[in-house]
């Protein structure tokens, strides 16, 4: 059989579902001889009748409606899909991308006070640990953990990291009850490594000059989300960022492992995209409002940690100390 007469397809389904041919052509903007000569080249295709002419009446034949039944659900669909497209593209667009772990315990939970602003913008969030290529991916901002370094592109620090060890009320008493002293406890203790982390245990260890002979973890995570978890649930101590479990922490589900050991504070946070891309008003308004967001939570951590008798130590970053450098792999978080 020759490929099917689409625009005769369309013009029987709206005749079978109006029950009438002027009906159809006013739907469609045609004649209702233009409807007439469509039916019969679609009854000739198919070598059946499709409709039984009675006086002005029309009623679908057996072949008529078996087609009709297929026809209707099909254009249906077209249109809810057109319909959709349409009130998608009359929306103001905005697709972010994240680094994992700060878009599902960070980001995500502030959205819907953005939108709150801004009700008609429609908001894609695409977490992933992968970098955006923007020559190829339609993807305005990508907000990354890791090092700032991104060539031929618009960087703005958004917010520093504050990492320091940290676990379950519960899992410090016990390693309290083991040892005095709190290199000795964490000598004791299951380290939680965040693999993908910049200040990870071999860093921090060496920044505070603490010697473990051998360093071994029963736990890896390639997720912060994870180490977090895990810790929450008295799994280990994790050296983590206190941005991602500021709550955690209030509640008192985490504490700090021990308050002798400085906050290690380093730049982390970046709003990442062409410079091109702030030029358009949507972009710029939700990096002005990201900016300020960021700056109220870091206030926010800082203040906590300082109610908690927490010192912090400022670095450029987590290679300075004489290690491996950990930013000659891009991070996830």
């Amino acid at each position: 059989m020759r490929d099917l007469n689409l625009k005769a397809t369309e013009y029987f389904e709206a005749t079978a579902r109006l029950g009438s041919v002027t009906k159809a052509a006013s739907e469609l903007s045609v004649s209702p001889s233009a409807v007439s000569q469509q039916l019969k080249a679609l009854e000739t295709q198919f070598g059946v009748m499709l409709f039984r002419r009675d006086k002005r009446r029309l009623a679908l034949t057996l072949d008529g409606e078996r087609l009709f039944q297929t026809t209707t659900k099909a254009f249906a669909a077209l249109r809810n899909a057109r319909n959709a497209i349409s009130r998608q593209r009359d929306l103001r667009q905005l697709t972010l991308r994240a680094s994992p772990s700060f878009g599902v315990r960070w980001l995500s939970s502030r959205i819907p006070a953005f939108s709150a602003e801004a009700p008609d913008w429609a908001i894609r969030v695409d977490a992933t640990p992968e970098f955006t290529n923007f020559e190829t991916e339609a993807i305005d901002l990508d907000i990354r953990y890791g090092p700032g370094d991104w060539a031929g592109l618009s960087v703005t620090r958004v917010m520093n990291d504050l990492v320091m060890p940290m676990c379950s009320p519960a899992y410090l008493e016990k390693l309290s009850a083991r040892a005095d002293d709190p290199v000795g406890r964490l000598r004791e203790a299951r380290l939680i490594d965040s693999v993908q982390a910049l200040m990870r245990w071999d860093i921090w260890l060496a920044f505070n000059r603490i010697t473990f002979e051998p360093l071994a973890f029963p736990y890896r995570f390639d997720r912060s989300s994870m180490s977090i978890e895990v810790a929450r649930q008295g799994g280990g101590v994790t050296l983590e960022s206190v941005n991602l479990c500021l709550s955690d922490l209030q509640s008192g589900q985490l504490v700090p492992f021990d308050t002798q050991f400085p906050v290690v504070d380093f730049p982390a946070y970046w709003l990442v995209c062409p410079a091109r891309h702030l030029n358009r008003r949507i972009v710029k308004r939700f990096s002005d409002w990201l900016q300020a967001t960021c700056a109220s939570h870091e206030t926010t951590v800082r203040t906590y940690l300082a109610s908690t008798g927490c010192f912090v130590r400022e670095t450029s970053g987590p290679g300075l100390v004489d290690l491996p450098d950990p930013m000659s792999v891009e991070p996830m978080r």
